[in-house]
């Protein structure tokens, strides 16, 4: 048997799904469709029954791709039951999209989620009347709890059995739904005071402080929470590289076989590794609990009249938020937003807010700049992150206020956004999504460019023809270029050669400077020093960081955009666009500089 979960967006029809099917789960394409739905199966009793996961719609009236699927999904029959499911604590337009559905078909049971929550806010519906009143099963539930799944299945599957047949075609279902609501839902306290004393808070006057100072805590908790687990990681994988030289010296392996191998591949997949994985697995759950909770709609709301001004819209600003973590999700992320021509906007932009795997970059410029010790430094290291950042967001509003009034230029489209009510965060479901959603998934993507990668860099580092190693000969080529952006030869190579991953350009830098047949760690005390010791100045720290900024995606965020896209024009412009823009930021800095004699 078929389920197909429908519903509006920000009711837990995820939630639902994920309850119902745990990991028996996939991604799929609808059948001659090119949006991708979640399938998974659910046991009842001894069968195993098939569950689709509709993009969330509004309404079966289209007016994005997403809500198009849903509607021609739901017209096609190709199921034996459609679940819709509804927020219990405001029911009115879960049951008008319930009585859109039974326009196709009369196997319909609607299921009321967060019941608790509901309860919490006053709102208590009646559901053996609503049943009555609708002709279908009502089910309260609570997925997140997962109270109330069994009930829901059986009603699914009492339905299923029934004769199809097509109902209620005459009426209006908005006014319909707002008669059953007077009818049937008590409201016994005002239920959303708390949730408007919060909006005067993070979406009033308080807004935009709130915004970065959120922002900077998060991006501390990241920087301080992540040294430990990343150096016992370094000190973990060292210890591997100890023991695999080992058994590669027992089994007598070919010299030049060890060094590829461990020199190449495996310093490069462990550095990858020790330096990614801690940020993201404090910094993506901290992103999920903000969005559990609610805000991120806020900042959605605080920022739309910005990317308004740019032709886009406050969604946008979200898919920014999933790129500070990996800007190949927050390319994924773009499915949100409704008008085709946004979503490739925010596409071929979500480059120019840092990743995760920049972070550990601009972190060490800062710090080159800014030689203040203690807890006072730590600080003000944080709040030049989060300035950096901001800049990242001021880059893009223009960059995307550039794309819409030349190569996307367009009609505009109406943007809905709505702000769900304030929840009190899953901590523990959070962790595990967060975990397996996110954090595992971009680190395996990493991992698999930076395997290749570091072979390519053991290579360019070992091939000396005539004495002279190719990386010196690539850097040498190169420095003419890069001292006119402020930089040198080594620094453009070492962005060049992070392109697979962009956490190996400060090894990278490392052995160029050095001259050195292998990627190396080192403390940032090591790091200062020896870039003083080949001439860079503030000012280079300064470029460095501005290019670290802004510069071509990583491999992983250009295969992302190519699949999302299917076009090879956007993703070579994703890739010139940002570069651009950092190197011309960088040559106005550096020519001002020298200039003003700071040169």
């Amino acid at each position: 048997m078929t389920i197909a979960l429908a519903g509006n967006p920000n009711v837990g029809k995820s939630t639902l799904f994920n309850a119902l099917t745990g990991l028996r789960q996939h991604t799929g394409n609808w059948a001659g469709k090119t949006v991708e739905l979640a399938e998974g199966t659910v046991r009842v009793g001894t069968e195993r029954h098939r569950i689709i996961d509709l993009p969330g719609a509004y309404s079966l009236d289209a007016h994005s791709r997403e809500e198009e699927i849903a509607r021609e999904c739901v017209a096609s029959g190709a199921y034996d039951c459609v679940i819709t499911v509804a927020d219990a604590s405001r029911p009115d337009r879960g049951i008008a999209f319930a009585l859109e559905i039974m326009r196709h078909t009369n196997r319909v049971v609607l299921a009321l989620n967060m019941c608790d929550d509901a309860s919490r806010r006053g709102v208590t519906v009646d559901c053996a009347k609503l049943s009555d009143a609708l002709g279908i099963p009502v089910v309260p539930i609570t997925a997140r709890r997962r109270r109330g799944l069994d009930a829901l299945l059986n009603a699914a599957m009492q339905v299923s059995a029934r004769d199809i047949s097509v109902a209620r075609t005459e009426y209006d279902p908005v006014l319909y739904a707002e008669k059953l609501c007077n009818d049937c839902v008590t409201y016994t306290h005002a239920s959303n005071a708390r949730d408007r004393k919060l909006d005067r808070v993070f979406t009033g006057k308080l807004g935009y402080a709130t915004m970065f100072a959120l922002l900077a805590v998060v991006l501390w908790i990241t920087l301080a929470g992540a040294n430990v687990p990343s150096a016992l990681l370094s000190s973990l994988f060292s210890r591997g590289n100890a023991l695999l030289l080992h058994v590669f010296d027992a089994i007598r392996a070919p010299w030049w076989l060890t060094r590829v191998l461990v020199d190449g591949v495996y310093l490069s997949v462990t550095w990858v590794v020790s330096v990614m994985l801690p940020p993201m697995a404090i910094f993506f759950p901290l992103f999920t609990l903000l969005e559990d909770f609610g805000y991120l709609p806020r900042v959605a709301y605080n920022l739309d009249r910005g990317f308004e001004r740019a032709d886009s819209c406050g969604k946008q600003s979200l898919t920014m938020c999933m790129g500070l973590g990996c800007n190949a999700c927050g390319v994924i992320g773009c499915r949100i937003i409704d008008s085709p021509r946004r979503k490739l906007v925010a596409m071929l932009t979500n480059a120019l807010v840092p990743c995760n795997g920049r972070f550990p970059l601009i972190i060490a410029m800062i710090a080159m700049v800014v030689h203040a010790a203690g807890f006072a430094g730590t600080v003000l290291r944080a709040a030049l992150l989060a300035a950096v950042v901001a800049f990242g967001v001021v880059l893009t509003l223009l960059c995307s206020k550039l794309l819409t009034a030349t190569v996307l230029r367009g009609e505009s489209t109406p943007f809905i956004l709505e702000l769900p009510p304030y929840r009190a965060p899953r901590v523990g479901s959070v962790i595990v999504r967060s975990m397996l959603d996110r954090t595992l998934f971009v680190l395996g993507r990493a991992v698999a460019v930076a395997a290749p990668a570091g072979l390519v860099v053991w290579l360019l580092a070992n091939v000396s023809p005539d004495g002279v190693s190719l990386l010196a000969r690539a850097a040498q080529f190169l420095d003419a270029t890069g001292r006119f952006f402020g930089m040198d030869g080594v620094i453009l190579l070492a962005f060049v050669i992070g392109f697979p991953a962009n956490e190996i350009v400060i090894p990278a830098l490392v052995m160029g400077y050095t001259a050195g047949g292998a990627l190396t760690d080192t403390t940032l005390a090591e790091l200062h020093a020896l870039l003083a010791a080949h001439g860079w100045t503030r000012v280079t720290a300064i470029c460095v960081a501005l290019f670290a900024l802004a510069h071509f995606p990583c491999s992983t965020t250009l295969l992302t955009i190519k699949h999302e896209t299917g076009s090879a024009k956007w993703t070579a412009l994703a890739a010139i666009l940002p570069t651009i823009v950092g190197l011309s930021l960088c040559a106005a800095v550096t020519w001002c500089a020298r200039l003003l004699g700071f040169g």
